[in-house]
């Protein structure tokens, strides 16, 4: 009797076949695991895209949701802008015309200390996409004087006044004045005079007259210049300068 052939009979009926259900299990666990993976490296590249995102809004280009007409024509309820945050800070200082957003806190609106941090943490995540209005703190407006201006409302014409010399403004919302409300203000270094192209309907600088600071807003406040209009696609382009105050001298009475 051949007992070698026998043993090896024997020892391979000893490692049973996993049959077709064990290769079932197999399969399923093996998909499972792909999938689990699978999920986690998209979790992972949609978590890394948002924090990209988020960067992006935060150091380069932020897109802004108007929430009303005070910058009327120029700016629609609804429009999304993309605000340049690098436009100053070179050296760079903004400039009579531009159009700008700013943080409005101790100039436009007293700071809230009792407001809640976690609300607004969330609040301007979703603001510094353009998926939300944004804080009751921000504010776009145009540049109407700088450092050192005499800025006077209204010549004979009804025209703003900047240095002596009279300014047409041709963003100004049809059948507008310069401003209903007559003032006399010097620009502090460091600040400027801000107002909306819908005069009738901005809350702006010369709302804050009496209050402190005068209305003026710190530069160092300015989160950036309105330099393109992303929506509606109507709109979408660059935003359109002025030259409105090309003839506008210095405070000591040279012309630029």
């Amino acid at each position: 009797m051949d007992t070698q052939a026998q043993h090896s009979e024997r020892d391979r009926s000893s490692d049973p076949d996993a049959g077709p259900e064990g290769r079932s299990r197999f399969s399923r666990t093996g998909r499972h695991i792909a999938s689990v993976l699978s999920s986690r490296r998209v979790l992972l590249g949609t978590a890394a895209s948002v924090v990209a995102l988020l960067l992006f809004s935060a150091y380069v280009i932020q897109p802004f949701l108007i929430p009303s007409g005070s910058m009327e024509p120029t700016l629609q309820v609804g429009d999304r802008v993309l605000v340049n945050k690098l436009a100053y800070r070179f050296g760079s200082e903004p400039r009579r015309g531009d159009v700008v957003v700013f943080d409005g806190t101790g100039s436009f609106v007293r700071e809230d200390l009792d407001a809640d941090p976690v609300t607004g943490l969330l609040r301007g995540a979703a603001a510094s996409v353009g998926l939300a209005e944004p804080a009751d703190t921000d504010f776009v407006k145009r540049v109407i004087g700088v450092g050192g201006d005499h800025v006077v409302c209204c010549d004979a014409r009804g025209r703003i006044e900047v240095n002596d010399t009279a300014v047409s403004e041709p963003y100004l919302y049809p059948g507008d004045t310069a401003s209903r409300a007559p003032f006399d203000v010097v620009v502090p270094d460091g600040a400027l005079w801000m107002m909306g192209d819908h005069r009738s309907r901005s809350s702006d600088s010369r709302d804050r007259l009496g209050s402190p600071g005068g209305g003026m807003v710190p530069v160092e406040r300015v989160t950036g210049r309105v330099d393109w209009l992303g929506w509606p696609p109507a709109r979408m382009g660059p935003s359109q300068g002025t030259d409105a105050f090309r003839g506008v001298g210095t405070p000591g009475g040279a012309h630029g």
